[in-house]
């Protein structure tokens, strides 16, 4: 099993004790350093406290079930309001909202798509650009995230 699974199945019902909910664990090498990051989310946002809370009580969990065999560094953020969409329930949550969707290769000669999320079918992603609508394959598709607009 993963290092990011593992982690996540202990996580998730403490994150959630704590009236947030697991977005997202991460597991990367950042300029030479391992870092393990838990992604949460919460209704009306997450504050500095949330991610201290949760991390505090993540911490000992670690210690314990030691999953990782070297050093890195924990660190529990905010999901953001600019998130990246992974799973399917991600996308269905986010049904009619601005995303901005990344090519791994321009189509058109435009590689971005700042647009509205219109429907997701087993990786195909359908969105509305400008008068447009468009569905990208999955294997088009380098990322897809919210896109905060003011």
């Amino acid at each position: 099993m993963k290092i990011t699974d593992q982690v996540w199945a202990f996580s998730e019902p403490v994150v959630e004790s704590l009236g947030c909910s697991l977005w997202d664990v991460e597991y990367v090498r950042e300029g030479g350093e391992w870092f393990l990051r838990l992604y949460i989310d919460k209704d009306g946002g997450v504050s500095i406290n949330d991610c201290e809370a949760v991390s505090r009580a993540i911490d000992p969990i670690l210690d314990e079930k030691d999953p990782i065999e070297q050093s890195y560094r924990f660190e529990v953020c905010s999901a953001g309001l600019e998130r990246v969409l992974k799973r399917p329930s991600d996308f269905e949550r986010f049904l009619g909202a601005d995303v901005l969707v990344k090519l791994y290769r321009p189509k058109n000669g435009v590689k971005e798509f700042p647009s509205v999320l219109k429907a997701y079918d087993d990786g195909r992603v359908t969105v509305e650009y400008g008068k447009e609508t468009l569905t990208f394959e999955k294997n088009e598709v380098a990322l897809v995230r919210l896109r905060a607009t003011f």
